[in-house]
């Protein structure tokens, strides 16, 4: 199951901020249409169907069932940016 680090999850709950963002919303990542091979992260007010939940710290991140398999041995982390715009980055576990 992917795993954040503690930049991801202070990185997701910045994005999450605001008073048109609802209670159970998060970070989605899934694959890019028409892009084999590469996903795209996106925020989402709920999980979609299939999609597998990871709670850490009041955020939540919503894995689509067929990026899930990729991303099993992976960790997500996060390097500030522009505020609002971090950069995420997944790494192999070890």
């Amino acid at each position: 199951m992917l795993t954040l680090t503690d930049n991801a999850v202070v990185a997701i709950r910045d994005l999450m901020v605001g008073e048109d963002v609802p209670a159970n919303a998060g970070l989605r990542i899934a694959p890019k249409p028409d892009e084999a091979g590469t996903l795209e992260v996106s925020l989402a007010s709920t999980p979609y169907a299939g999609d597998q939940v990871i709670e850490q710290e009041n955020v939540r991140v919503f894995v689509a069932e067929d990026a899930a398999p990729i991303l099993d041995d992976k960790s997500l982390d996060a390097q500030p940016g522009t505020p609002g715009h971090p950069t995420f980055r997944l790494d192999r576990r070890t």
